[in-house]
């Protein structure tokens, strides 16, 4: 098979970019393993906090802590292996599965919890929060409940080789560069060692002293005095702009995702992006919504009162019970809130993604997804009566045939030879972190009823089902927010709190099964056997949960006047707060007023129902013209980025591009087998140089150890206005 062939397809790049064989004497259950993993867990929650409350969501990247820990294992290695203690401590050079087991226990507790933000949202909009115990074992339950439901799915979406988790490539390529004979892979380590090095240094300067790297947009330049340039063009500051046109010189805004997303997913993400353009500026001026009475970009609620040269925001604790339930005379009172065109665009499209996502699926990939519904077969259910069904304990499960083996996904094959984590493990999770989720929404007072909390259940099976295999195919993950919190709504009217509660257990549930799967995909490439994966993902769940809570504490009480205001700073923001918050208060407390028909935003919570047609056309058209490639249309990433520049700084959008197509169109089709060879080990080396250095910025300068130390203020950083220079809006006052 030639280089080109080894490209054309996801499922190849990952048997021929990545090494399919296995060397079971490495053992990965030593010291070093737990010393790191819960040393790294702690540290890297601690990050993932931060990171909640900054301008730009940024996630903490696998390959950062995959850096980290092999330095760090290094020193390690070099304890003196005398006596019983020596070898203990060191009982052999450090290994790929110890590597991996490190790796995957400190990036499960990389993810912030959303428990975290329902958590804070209560501290700064609501004034209460519950009992520092209830909100750790809070956080503990959401994070693991969708591990269980997961697991279960985990022949169905991980052991298949065409479910290839494109983000776990270059985690993978970097390992492997790391760990096999260093005369095989010495010009893939000089290609990561240079790319992190430059970018490591490269960085200091868009992050901290040139920040305006981040945003050069020569319209702005050229006229800085004009708020349509400053709503298309801006882009360099939080809720800024489109930033149309921007070229962005800072790594950790373009993101490693330019060089991993297969060329598909990227294709469709441009079309998205191209629509979205058009939408928001076409409501905007248009005046759809009252767009012109409130900020461009936001994601507050604000007052019927607005105006463009005032922007008034709502103020919702004036219209809400000591149950935090919603008084309909004080809300005539205050009068019914708007959102911004923009965001309320925003939900409508990701609703239209969300349920286009299901129709996609079962138009393109049934015969990939059927399985999942075996249990309702016939025989399952006559199974049901026959008492070694529930022998849990005593099952075993049958040998695969010769036909099977051939069949099989060649990495998981190799994963044979270890002992398989149970499905009953997966259930006794789901069923411990059920019970302490139930009693946690009681102790919360939330407001949320027992029979909701398993509706939430319900929902997030069927969502980690299709959005996983979405995840796996295209690298896309699709955000089912919305349709929950819609749900919750019609089920606990009134209630903004009990929403956020429901869309806690609801939503959060597939986001940690989502990531579940994941791993599972970068253990079987790395061939850990699955009982050291399941314990991974779980001990570093339970340090993320601690460090979570505590840091939000100390972050919420520190920047409370940031957080609630409308634009934040370039270090600081509460947007994602707001934005969760603003959908808890709409969707919770006043869905009828807002979502109804006959009211202002009638349209969308419709966009859940067109979402399931809109896939149709381009499915009819591809089965009437098979050779015009229709089927590589994707009409649930293009409908999610129709929404994509809602918040955030948006100048990278052009320059993630160009790495994007250089990346996945001009290296891989006319380069294969430099892509094969170095792609992934380029994006692992860009990638971990710029989360280091962030890491070492955010606590040496931006304020996160509690003081910042700004740079004297200069044309490279434009601190009196917009990073771009683009004009400032007049309305935020």
């Amino acid at each position: 098979m030639t280089a080109a062939e080894k490209v054309e397809k996801m499922e190849e790049i990952a048997l021929y970019a990545l090494h399919v064989e296995d060397d079971p004497s490495l053992n990965p259950w030593t010291f070093r393993v737990l010393f790191l993993g819960v040393g790294l867990s702690a540290f890297s929650s601690t990050l993932a906090t931060i990171y909640q409350f900054k301008p730009q969501g940024i996630s903490l990247s696998a390959t950062f802590l995959c850096v980290i820990s092999y330095v760090l294992a290094l020193v390690l290695e070099r304890i003196p292996r005398w006596g019983v203690l020596g070898r203990w401590l060191n009982p052999h050079p450090f290994n790929s599965k110890e590597h991996v087991a490190i790796l995957i226990m400190s990036s499960t507790a990389a993810h912030s919890a959303m428990a975290v933000e329902v958590i804070a949202v209560q501290r700064l909009w609501y004034n209460s929060a519950p009992s520092a115990a209830v909100c750790i074992f809070l956080v503990f339950a959401s994070q693991t409940l969708g591990y269980g439901i997961a697991g279960l799915m985990r022949k169905i979406l991980v052991y298949p080789t065409k479910f290839v988790f494109p983000a776990n490539l270059p985690i993978m390529s970097l390992l492997e560069t790391l760990h096999r004979k260093k005369y095989d892979t010495k010009p893939q380590l000089k290609i990561f060692y240079w790319a992190f090095g430059l970018i490591f240094i490269w960085e200091v300067f868009p992050e901290y002293i040139i920040p305006v790297l981040t945003a050069v947009n020569i319209f702005c330049l050229a006229k800085r005095d004009n708020m349509f340039f400053t709503y298309l063009f801006g882009g360099g500051n939080g809720n800024e702009g489109l930033g149309f046109l921007s070229l962005c010189f800072d790594f950790q805004y373009i993101g490693s995702g330019a060089l991993y997303l297969p060329l598909l997913t990227q294709w469709n993400t441009l079309i998205g992006y191209i629509l979205n353009l058009f939408v928001f500026m076409g409501l905007f001026y248009g005046n759809v919504w009252r767009a012109r009475d409130f900020p461009f970009l936001s994601q507050l609620l604000f007052s019927p009162s607005s105006n463009s040269s005032h922007y008034q925001t709502f103020n919702q604790t004036a219209v809400l019970r000591p149950d935090f339930s919603v008084d309909e005379d004080l809300l005539q009172k205050e009068g019914v809130p708007y959102m911004t065109a923009t965001f309320a665009s925003y939900v409508l499209t990701q609703n239209l993604a969300i349920t286009a996502t299901i129709t996609h699926l079962i138009l393109y990939n049934w015969n990939d997804l059927k399985s999942a519904w075996s249990f309702m077969s016939p025989e399952s259910l006559r199974n049901l009566g026959k008492a070694d069904t529930w022998k849990f304990w005593k099952s075993a499960p049958p040998e695969p045939t010769e036909e099977e083996l051939a069949q099989m996904d060649p990495h998981y094959r190799l994963m044979l030879r270890y002992k398989d984590a149970p499905d009953w493990w997966y259930g006794m999770l789901f069923i411990v972190s059920f019970v302490v989720g139930i009693i946690c929404i009681y102790k919360a007072e939330s407001g949320m009823t027992w029979w909701a909390f398993i509706i939430t259940m319900i929902l997030a099976t069927l969502m980690i089902l299709f959005t996983g295999a979405q995840l796996g195919l295209t690298g896309f993950r699709v955000p089912v927010q919305p349709i929950i919190q819609m749900i919750g709504a019609y089920i606990e009217p009134g209630r903004p709190l009990t929403n956020m509660y429901f869309t806690l257990f609801g939503y959060n549930s597939v986001g940690q099964g989502l990531l579940m799967l994941q791993d599972l995909k970068l253990g079987q490439y790395a061939k850990l056997s699955p009982r050291a994966t399941f314990t991974m993902q779980l001990m570093g769940t339970l340090v993320g949960a601690l460090i979570n809570y505590f840091i939000m504490i100390s972050i919420t009480d520190a920047q409370r006047e940031i957080l609630l205001s409308i634009q934040g700073t370039h270090i600081w923001s509460g947007a994602g707060l707001q934005s969760f918050n603003t959908q808890a208060v709409t969707w919770g407390g006043l869905s009828k007023h807002l979502y109804s028909w006959g009211q202002t935003y009638q349209w969308v919570p419709l966009g859940l129902v067109l979402g399931f047609a809109a896939p149709l056309p381009i499915y009819f058209l591809h089965r009437a013209f098979p050779k015009l490639g229709f089927d590589k249309l994707n009409v649930s990433i293009i409908s999610w980025h129709i929404g994509w520049l809602v918040t955030g700084i948006n100048s990278a959008i052009i320059s993630f591009f160009v790495v994007a197509f250089w990346s996945q169109y001009y290296l891989r089709r006319y380069k294969p087998e430099w892509f094969l060879k170095y792609n992934y080990v380029l994006c692992a080396g860009l990638d971990g140089g710029t989360q280091v250095i962030v890491f070492i910025l955010t606590f040496a300068v931006f304020g996160a150890s509690g003081n910042s130390v700004n740079f004297p203020n200069y044309w490279g950083n434009n601190g009196d206005g917009n990073l771009d220079y683009c004009m400032v809006d007049p309305g935020n006052g």
